[in-house]
């Protein structure tokens, strides 16, 4: 009598992300220091981001607005009474030996946000991922560590004031993320959003946009969670995804092994592509949170929310869901368009002039993505302007020229600008679209290459188009494609 294998416990990641996001205002949150980033070290600094004796701070309007504007496009419910509090904390990088942040009456709270991922159709799988909250709080100033990249194995440290005191949102996700994958689309869209609305410049490369990562496993069907742990030094969203799959391997190896989850801080080592150990968690307790002294409660007035949420742009989802019902476009596609705002905007001023939808993002995506990508600029930078990009599309439709006399002509219009349909007319460009013209240039070509013709006969059907060549190359690629391919069709089999 056999005896059953025992079945394999199947384990599911719980997954919810803190964001620590940079805005993009010119002065610091509390005081009036500017929040230029690559200065000279300690030279944004003033006595309040300091915290010198007998200075007070007062909270920068700006990044009320900022904050504010991040919640509505977050679908959170904004506070009409918020505070701020101080949370305790001794660190060489916080001068105050507290920061000032939101406890437990937070600027905005219960929101979410939509992110899509593709299945192996290419068919987009939507999901709601819940935000827990939103809060503004400064930011830290930063240690430079001689010798290594962390405290641990440096020689010496020195300590930058500059980005103490820079206005962040801390956004706190429900933990609703399974993968890694899904908790990189998450900070995408995240950063994604905060670009459109103008609140941040989300550079990660810089510290803009900052993410920590907390995550736990519990086997499939368990309600209660496993022991979380966090995971800090992540500057990409590779990384992101890579440090979470690796967690995840981690903890459902130490669960089978019968060993022990601690709640702690781990850091994702780039270089050997693993979590490391860094500190046991704290608590919000051991943070002695009480309300800060020197600020007054924040109200916000039902006119001043509606103003606010009016200057609101279309946001990406909303911009993916129209493209796909409303122009036709693939999920892919419209993804692609609406990943950056000047590219969806570029894209939306073409088709406003009549362009074909999917021909305009054939073109945005491709052609004109390559050149931005290759010569380093943004797509507001160039010289082509929709409506001449539309024009070009047009000129193609009409049979006035190729496409591949478009896509010669282009790399000029790029960086010269001007009329499509004027460009052509001076280099003589326009496509030969009468059939006795091509007839003409058609019997040279065939008459000139007797072996071809013999092969072509013969069974090597393929040839049609080292003909069809010929004819562009003869023509200078004026000749109209289609009308080439039928009259050759027809001379080549007569």
């Amino acid at each position: 009598m056999t005896t059953a294998a025992p079945v394999k416990t199947q384990y599911e990641a719980i997954i919810g992300l803190e964001t620590h996001c940079q805005l993009s205002t010119q002065t610091k949150i509390f005081s009036h220091s500017s929040t230029e980033f690559g200065g000279t070290p300690n030279t944004n600094i003033d006595p309040i981001c300091l915290g010198l004796p007998g200075v007070l701070p007062v909270l920068n309007q700006k990044v009320l607005e900022y904050a504010v504007k991040a919640g509505l496009a977050l679908n959170c419910q904004i506070a009409p009474y918020s505070k701020f509090d101080r949370k305790q904390y001794f660190y060489p990088d916080l001068p105050k030996n507290y920061q000032i942040s939101q406890f437990d009456l937070p600027i905005a709270e219960h929101g979410w946000l939509e992110i899509e991922l593709p299945d192996e159709a290419g068919n987009p799988i939507r999901k709601k991922i819940g935000i827990t909250r939103l809060h503004m709080e400064e930011d830290a100033g930063k240690l430079v560590h001689a010798g290594s990249d962390r405290l641990s194995g440096s020689t010496y440290s020195l300590v930058d004031y500059n980005r103490a005191g820079v206005a962040l949102v801390e956004i706190v996700s429900e933990p609703d993320m399974r993968s890694g994958q899904e908790a990189a689309e998450y900070a995408q869209e995240l950063r994604r959003i905060m670009r459109y609305i103008g609140v941040s410049d989300g550079n990660m490369q810089e510290g803009s946009l900052r993410c920590d990562v907390n995550i736990s496993v519990r086997p499939v069907g368990q309600k209660e969670f496993g022991t979380k742990v966090e995971i800090k030094n992540m500057n990409s969203f590779n990384a992101i995804q890579k440090a979470i799959e690796y967690e995840i391997e981690r903890q459902i190896a130490a669960v089978e092994a019968g060993e022990r989850i601690i709640q702690e801080t781990r850091l994702w080592e780039e270089g050997s592509q693993r979590t490391i150990s860094m500190r046991v968690k704290e608590g919000s307790s051991d943070y002695r949170y009480f309300p800060e002294p020197d600020l007054p409660p924040i109200e916000v007035s039902k006119q001043q929310l509606e103003q606010w949420g009016s200057e609101l742009p279309e946001l990406p989802a909303q911009k993916r869901h129209r493209y796909e019902s409303e122009l036709g476009l693939s999920a892919y596609d419209a993804r692609v368009l609406t990943d950056d705002r000047q590219v969806a905007e570029y894209f939306e001023a073409a088709i406003a002039t009549g362009a074909n939808a999917k021909q305009t993002a054939n073109w945005v995506m491709g052609d004109i993505a390559a050149y931005l990508n290759t010569e380093k600029v943004a797509i507001a930078e160039i010289a082509l302007k929709p409506t001449t990009l539309a024009e070009l599309i047009t000129l193609i439709e009409d049979g006035t020229i190729s496409g591949k006399i478009a896509k010669d002509i282009l790399p000029e219009l790029l960086s010269q600008g001007g009329s499509a349909k004027e460009l052509v007319e001076r280099k003589g460009l326009i496509q030969i679209s009468d059939s006795s013209q091509l007839e003409a240039i058609i019997d040279e070509v065939i008459a000139a290459n007797p072996k071809e013709l013999e092969q072509y006969r013969k069974g090597k059907t393929k040839l049609q188009g080292f003909f069809v060549g010929q004819v562009m190359k003869q023509t200078s690629g004026r000749a109209d494609p289609k009308l080439t391919n039928q009259i050759l069709s027809k001379k080549l089999n007569g």
